[in-house]
């Protein structure tokens, strides 16, 4: 069973269970073009693939960006970690690794594809279509997601080669012809889907224009959009999970008390600080949430494996956010590699407009409470020996009987031997 399936059935089962589904959105390729795999900051393992650029024309320094396969490299090296429960690719890239590599046959991670691509993800360069109204889109069939054909063979076939979970998105800007026309056009996907056994979760983005919304009033009305929209939808159409912007405490309360059987995530905007990002999973996880699903937030991380962990760590309660920016910025001390920021301005929480392109200016900068940097340094002590944290009778570490130093022992020992 995968990862994804197990949690479900954990969730479903018990409401108050602290199962959580992180998802790494590798997607970007739908909305952003060349630019999508990300700065070469980052490589996998296996390193740079050597590209083929007229010295006259281009420096590989100029070009600046992963290629393709530079970007595949990473998926595989983020599937072979084992700790993100979703991998979400474009149809194409769903083809190259789901149906021709078999990268997810033995992996407990779930393949996913972007399943459409309204109008308001597409950030290509000196374009203008992020200032128009979102419209609907898709330029992906449910059929090449699951085997790769415009037509998949369905007659006694139980199980596809290709993906057989998307990801499609609706962005309502409160104008009743074009929220009309985005709901149609999600009912039609949606019978598809049930008629072709093709799971699905749910995006809502909030409104890419001016709604006449109050921003404070955001959430109430994403919040209802989502039940009246959802109230006559039937189990067989229902989206396995929804992935919303995090409007903070009181309208994540709102909408998962509403209905406890509905399982809510969020998505993570903007790349922002990296507390930005461990603080926004933290918060979501303790008021309901229970799925998060991050791209640029991962992709443009200064090494993704590091921060992959730390967002596993947090969501299972073994490290606070303050705490884990820190031994992030540890992880990178060690290998050597320059952060995007000073561990300082790293530590700060900015409040960011979620925007597709990353555009958004920002509004307010907060001071994080309790900052590590601004306590008095103590002399570290040396980690503890594996004999001094408790362990279970088979000799696993028991989490549930470790005092918060022994805990945070026991990751930074986890931290060094992961990533030196």
């Amino acid at each position: 069973m995968k990862s994804l399936d197990a949690k479900l059935q954990e969730i479903k089962a018990n409401p108050s269970s602290n199962a959580f589904i992180i998802a790494d959105a590798k997607d970007a390729d739908m909305a952003f073009g060349v630019k999508a795999p990300g700065k070469r900051d980052y490589l996998s393992r296996s390193g740079a693939h050597a590209a083929q650029f007229s010295p006259e024309v281009w420096t590989r320094e100029e070009y600046g960006h992963r290629n393709l396969p530079e970007f595949l490299d990473i998926i595989r090296e983020v599937v072979d970690q084992e700790l993100v429960d979703i991998m979400l690719m474009s149809a194409s890239v769903n083809e190259l690794l789901t149906i021709q590599e078999g990268l997810f046959r033995n992996s407990p991670m779930t393949p996913a594809a972007r399943a459409n691509d309204a109008t308001d993800v597409w950030a290509i360069r000196h374009g203008s279509y992020l200032k128009e109204a979102a419209r609907p889109f898709r330029s992906a069939s449910i059929d090449h997601i699951q085997c790769g054909k415009s037509e998949c063979e369905r007659d006694g076939v139980e199980e596809f080669p290709g993906a057989n979970l998307g990801l499609y998105s609706v962005t309502f800007v409160n104008d009743l012809e074009l929220d009309h026309h985005t709901l149609t056009q999600f009912k039609a996907f949606r019978e598809e889907a049930e008629a072709k056994r093709f799971r699905y979760f749910l995006e809502v983005f909030n409104p890419n224009v001016d709604s006449g919304i109050p921003q404070e009033k955001m959430g109430e009305f994403i919040n209802d959009q989502i039940i009246r929209s959802l109230a006559g939808v039937t189990e067989a159409g229902r989206p396995v999970f929804l992935k919303i912007v995090y409007s903070g405490p009181r309208y994540m309360e709102e909408l998962c008390q509403y209905d406890p059987n509905m399982v809510v995530g969020v998505l993570g905007g903007s790349a922002g600080t990296t507390y930005d990002a461990f603080r926004l999973i933290h918060d979501a996880r303790k008021h309901g949430a229970r799925v998060a699903l991050f791209g640029r937030k991962i992709n443009n991380a200064e090494h993704q494996l590091a921060f992959i962990e730390m967002l596993r760590m947090i969501v299972e309660g073994r490290i606070d956010p303050e705490e884990a920016v820190r031994a992030y910025h540890g992880v990178l001390q060690a290998r050597k590699i320059t952060p995007n920021r000073p561990l300082e301005q790293d530590l700060q929480l900015t409040d960011q407009a979620m925007s597709y392109d990353g555009s958004a200016v920002q509004k307010s900068r907060v001071e994080v409470r309790n900052n590590p940097l601004a306590k008095s340094e103590k002399k570290a002590s040396a980690p503890p020996a594996a004999s001094e944290w408790p362990v279970t009778d088979g000799g696993k570490p028991d989490f549930k009987s470790m005092t918060p130093a022994q805990r945070r022992a026991y990751d930074r020992s986890r931290l060094s031997r992961a990533f030196g």
